[in-house]
């Protein structure tokens, strides 16, 4: 096959959709498929494509929206056409990806792989979450299908009035994220001792990640295990703050590759308190390093933790069950038990079994197009 991905964001940005997105390129090219992928110029990457001008979202600059390329797109795939198009990201290069493979008669899926809306409400702009919505309907209603990571997400979205709706799970590296990676001397310098806790989250600094409820956390385990020790890893334009008001806990910064599966590795219990996800990278691979993790029942919570087994789960939203959940897992006596679970759940979930799932639905769509077309000219 030759796929084109078309995407805002890619490697090496650290969130988890640039992680899926280089993860399948890699698996199909790896299964002898030609790849190519337009992204924004600015990202530093060797990545062979279309490199496209874009812009910084208003108070997040890190987070680009490349400009709509219709006429260039479609330019390009008139020479060279690609067998399916995978639109990644919704912005307007990814909505004029959409039109330029309609014009050429190429099948083009989209992924729905962040709640753009939600984001809305957590930057001051309430008012757009509606129209946000309206926005990303009509936009993925123009493609062939829209891939989603997890079942409650397309039931969400099934019922917003989204249509031709595919599950596309996610895996996790187990070789890269493993608690084989367990660093000693990393604990010591947090100033952990031998049988102190450490709890960590992992993901952007922003407004959409409820940072307050992951701070509660850490203080009320230090209520109650005084030699407690809080690590954020991550980046955003909520560190800053962050880092001023809360001068006792530890801050990583971006990590990627060894630096980030050590760090995982080093922790005893991932507290990951998002309601804005549509999976969540982080879980997985917080599992896969032996981590008890603690996260909203939905998402990949929900796909893949059992509450009290292979971590703890909180019903959704409520803040003051999440901070019971976090007690109980700091207090655990078995967590040895729950924490060698999570590995094992984690080991389920391979890349390898996601990238063959996505060559059959991409495969699908490429012969659907293909006997739409011949329908055509026997009229």
């Amino acid at each position: 096959m030759k796929v084109t991905f078309v995407t805002d964001t890619y490697t090496p940005q650290p969130n988890g959709v640039a992680t899926t997105l280089s993860r399948l390129v890699k698996g199909l090219r790896e299964n002898g498929h030609e790849v190519d992928v337009v992204r924004p110029s600015i990202l530093a990457s060797d990545e062979e494509g279309l490199e496209v001008p874009s812009v910084g979202f208003p108070g997040y600059p890190e987070v680009r929206f490349g400009f709509p390329m219709r006429i260039v797109l479609q330019s390009r795939w008139h020479r060279n056409r690609p067998d399916v198009i995978y639109v990644a990201t919704e912005t307007p290069l990814g909505a004029s990806a959409i039109s330029a493979a309609r014009a050429l008669g190429i099948p083009a899926a989209s992924g729905f792989h962040t709640n753009f809306q939600q984001y809305m409400a957590h930057y001051q702009m309430p008012l757009l979450e509606k129209a946000t919505l309206k926005y990303l309907r009509r936009l993925h209603n123009r493609s062939t299908c829209t891939f989603v990571p997890s079942p409650d997400v397309i039931a969400q979205l099934d019922q917003r009035g989204f249509r031709n709706l595919e599950l596309l799970p996610k895996g996790v590296d187990t070789k890269q994220f493993s608690p084989s990676k367990r660093s000693n001397l990393l604990r010591q310098s947090w100033g952990a001792r031998p049988g102190s806790r450490v709890g960590i989250y992992v993901g952007r600094i922003a407004a959409e990640k409820n940072l307050p409820l992951v701070v509660k956390s850490f203080i009320e385990i230090q209520k109650r295990v005084p030699d407690f020790v809080g690590v954020f890893v991550g980046d955003g334009p909520k560190l800053s703050e962050l880092k001023k008001e809360h001068p006792e806990f530890v801050y990583a910064g971006v990590l990627r590759g060894e630096d980030l599966a050590e760090y995982y590795a080093s922790a005893d219990l991932f507290v990951f308190p998002s309601i804005t996800e549509t999976f969540g990278n982080v879980t997985l691979e917080a599992m896969a390093s032996g981590l008890a993790v603690v996260a909203y029942d939905y998402a990949a919570a929900n796909q893949h933790i059992v509450d009290g087994v292979n971590g703890y789960s909180a019903r959704f939203d409520d803040s003051d069950h999440f901070i019971e959940k976090v007690l109980e897992a700091a207090a655990a006596t078995d967590s040895a038990t729950v924490r060698e679970a999570a590995r094992n759940s984690a080991r389920k979930t391979r890349w390898k079994k996601v990238i063959r799932r996505f060559e059959k639905q991409l495969r699908k769509l490429i012969e659907g197009a293909e006997a739409a077309a011949s329908k055509e000219l026997a009229l």
